[in-house]
């Protein structure tokens, strides 16, 4: 039975050719900008080098300070001080890693100027981020307190500065006329994993900002627990150290959190002083997904709403042998649904072209989109459910044709 819906349905598409592009392109755009950007979404979303112990890890990234009186709010990162004073003296972290936001100096090298952006960390960031050393190894709590001027650089820098070498340990990168050690290299870092992407990580003691002694600065931090479970608990003794901040003058709340990944991701839609950022995010994902797929799925009903009455003879000879409507119905859904997964197949091949130039590209250093498993499996559905959606309403409106007004169609 299949088969032979299969053989009509190619028939079907045959016969109008314009129709049949309208509707395989609409279907194919639209899966392909879906798949795409699910693929971004599961690039940006899902754990990645060098976090790999998202499971366990509190972000903490932004802190408010305002005035609820008056109405105006300070908001900014967080300084070195205020891990040190307050975040490490948490007992249920285990291991918190300190980042600064990246800065940028300048390099010669051949008379080429070489822009590298570096950051600052501690000691421990290495231990909770799992970089991958090339050469080397990181600086640790000895380099932190004496202030060595170390580096640990990227792999990119290292070819960008030092050309072809085989081993740059123990040699001098100069940044801003300051020289640097090298002690170690890594490897890259996608440019989307923005808290710990860099050219080159220096030990925080050489920040001016690590002297500061407020709330506010340019940092962030990674806090690991020794499990999943103690996540829960973590949250918790974080919200009470952030009751007992001391609250600047002319300010009298002061709002801090430490969060999981995604909601992380999502808090700057909602502020740190409510949780509803990953319902807007979802929510205006929901509305831009359905609006997009709105437009194409109601194309595809006019379309095939035009197809049925061009078969209207066709309906009304079938049903005078004593066809059903469920059978037709089930006829048209099955027709809808193979145009629909041809539409697909094309959008998958689109979209594999379309990530391979977006990966040429490099917009973004070292962010590289792919299409796994999982994808594909949400473009397999997606096309199920567009194919299904765009079927009923004209497979109802053929199995309620009159068989006579259909026969003189």
């Amino acid at each position: 039975m299949l088969k032979n819906y299969f053989k009509i349905a190619i028939a079907v598409l045959k016969r109008r050719k314009f129709f049949t592009f309208i509707s395989l392109f609409g279907i194919s755009f639209t899966l392909t900008i879906l798949m795409v950007a699910t693929a971004l979404a599961d690039k940006m979303f899902s754990p990645d080098y060098p976090e790999d112990k998202q499971n366990r890890s509190l972000y903490v990234e932004r802190i408010e300070i305002k005035n609820t009186k008056e109405g105006w709010m300070n908001m900014s990162n967080l300084s070195f001080n205020f891990f040190e004073q307050y975040v490490s003296k948490l007992k249920t972290v285990e291991k918190m890693a300190i980042s600064s936001g990246e800065k940028s100096s300048n390099a010669y090298v051949n008379n080429k100027k070489l822009v590298i952006s570096y950051k600052y960390t501690n000691a421990d960031y290495w231990n909770v981020l799992n970089y991958k050393f090339l050469e080397g190894k990181p600086y640790g709590d000895k380099e932190i307190k004496s202030a060595e001027r170390v580096a640990v650089i990227s792999q990119e820098t290292k070819e960008a500065y030092f050309g072809d070498a085989k081993s740059v340990i123990g040699q001098y990168i100069s940044a801003d006329n300051i020289n640097y050690r090298v002690i170690g290299v890594v490897e890259n870092v996608p440019g989307s994993v923005r808290n710990f992407t860099g050219d080159m990580y220096l030990p925080y003691t050489l920040s001016r900002d690590s002297k500061d002694t407020g709330l506010m600065g340019q940092c962030n931090a990674v806090l690991l627990g020794r499990d999943e479970d103690a996540l829960p608990k973590m949250k918790k003794e974080f919200a009470q150290m952030v009751t007992k901040l001391p609250i600047p003058l002319d300010f009298d709340k002061v709002y801090c959190n430490a969060d999981e990944y995604l909601i992380s991701k999502t808090r700057r839609m909602g502020g740190n002083s409510t949780d509803d950022g990953v319902t807007k995010v979802l929510t205006i994902g929901g509305v831009f997904v359905l609006l997009f797929l709105l437009l194409p799925t109601i194309n595809l009903v006019n379309i095939n709403i035009t197809r049925i009455m061009e078969r209207s003879s066709e309906i009304g000879v079938r049903k005078a042998f004593g066809a059903s409507s469920k059978t037709l119905v089930y006829q048209f859904i099955v027709e809808n649904l193979i145009l629909t997964f041809i539409g697909g197949l094309i959008g998958i091949f689109l979209s594999i072209v379309v990530i391979h130039l977006i990966n040429e590209l490099d917009y973004i250093s070292n962010f590289n989109l792919s299409m796994n498993l999982k994808v594909l499996f949400l473009s397999l559905i997606t096309c199920f459910l567009f194919g299904l959606i765009s079927g009923v309403y004209p497979a109802w409106r053929m199995s309620k044709l009159n068989i006579v007004k259909a026969l003189k169609a």
